[in-house]
């Protein structure tokens, strides 16, 4: 019987051995109310963490570091607060508040966060060899309050709008929207970040003629769904460029049109008096050149055809070259150099029009004095 509880006694020693170790290898963990935190930007932000169970911790190694842990963010080490050994943007940036130390619970205070303050955070304690950590999440925002539109002077192609705003973090949603508050595609979108790791935001649509007359520029926080906007109300005369060319066309038209009109009324009198000359000499001469007189009103006809033959010439030659200049894309609407095409455009299209009158009416009376010289 006493060789039985020898062993029985061994056995029960070496599982509460065994049972200490495992609970000793399971002293404490590490959590936080909070897995990911939002920081306002310019705001002082605090971070929690805390033993379980709750335990007297002043003698522990606390630290709090990013990504590397030979970087700390803050170090705690002996009762003291170490802010030689922490990384050179946090130094007199951080605190420790303790006052809950006794029960495992510190508090990481960050002052005037910023944009490199984004990111993740370590909460670390150590006893000896017995370490755990918690990761906490943090998310800076920064909502821009200032936008403007940009419009830029209309040209053949439109009007275009470019809308700016800068001061968010981090990067925002952005677009434009009509009266209805429906999407309108972009023409272009870019952003640009500060020194301060800020996103400026910018972003362009061309307005067409008979296109929205209204438009809303729209961001959004998608960490805290903040929403700034700013609407403009575009005149129907900024689109007035298509009158100014329709008048331009018909002045063309008009100048064709009167040339024609003076040359017929020429026509008309000279062959009047050929005419009358040749009545009086068919009257001399009998009815033998009766060919001849049917000749010469064929001719007076092929005359009067070539009139309107010219001036469709001429408008057909006119209407060609504007479409290949307009129809034809050289350059998108989201390219920087788009204006600089636009402009490029109206200058040429009114050289190539009074090019065109002038050459045409040059044309025209050089032909026409050819054919009264034969």
């Amino acid at each position: 019987m006493g060789a039985i509880e020898i062993p029985l006694a061994a056995y029960c020693a070496v599982f509460c051995l065994l049972q200490m170790v495992a609970v000793t290898s399971e002293q404490f963990t590490v959590t936080s109310l909070q897995r990911t935190v939002l920081a306002p930007l310019g705001e002082n932000l605090e971070l929690s963490c805390q033993l379980i169970p709750p335990q007297q911790a002043q003698h522990m190694e606390i630290r709090w570091f990013r990504n590397r842990y030979t970087e700390p963010v803050h170090l705690y080490r002996n009762g003291k607060d170490l802010h030689g050994e922490t990384v050179s943007k946090y130094v007199e940036r951080t605190e420790l508040l303790k006052n809950d130390i006794g029960k495992g619970k510190v508090t990481l205070r960050i002052l005037k966060v910023t944009a490199d303050d984004d990111g993740s955070y370590h909460c670390f304690f150590k006893d000896g060899e017995l370490y755990e950590e918690h990761i906490t999440e943090v998310k800076v925002t920064a909502t821009g309050s200032d936008i403007q539109i940009l419009m830029h002077p209309p040209n053949i192609k439109g009007v275009m709008l470019e809308c700016h705003s800068g001061g968010w973090f981090p990067q925002p949603h952005m677009e434009w929207r009509d009266s209805k508050g429906e999407v309108i595609p972009a023409t272009s979108k870019s952003h640009s970040q500060d020194e301060n790791k800020l996103f400026n935001m910018k972003m362009a649509l061309l307005i067409e003629a008979g296109s929205h007359r209204n438009a809303t520029c729209y961001l959004q926080n998608l960490l805290t769904y903040q929403e700034e906007s700013i609407s403009i109300v575009l005149s129907g005369e900024l689109f007035s460029w298509k009158t100014v060319w329709i008048m331009m066309l018909s002045t063309i038209a008009l100048m064709l049109i009167a040339f024609y009109l003076t040359y017929c009324v020429q026509q008309h009198l000279i062959q009047g008096k050929v005419v009358k000359e040749e009545s009086l000499s068919t009257l001399d001469n009998g009815l033998c050149e009766s060919d001849q007189s049917e000749g010469s009103y064929c001719m007076r006809i092929c005359h009067w055809l070539k009139g309107p033959m010219v001036f469709m010439i001429s408008m057909c030659a006119i209407v060609g070259v504007m479409l290949i200049l307009h129809l034809k894309q050289r350059v998108p609407a989201s390219d920087p150099h788009f204006e600089l095409d636009a402009l490029w455009l109206e200058d040429i299209s009114v050289i190539l029009c009074v090019l065109i009158v002038f050459i045409l009416k040059l044309i025209s009376i050089i032909y026409f004095r050819l054919e009264e010289i034969e």
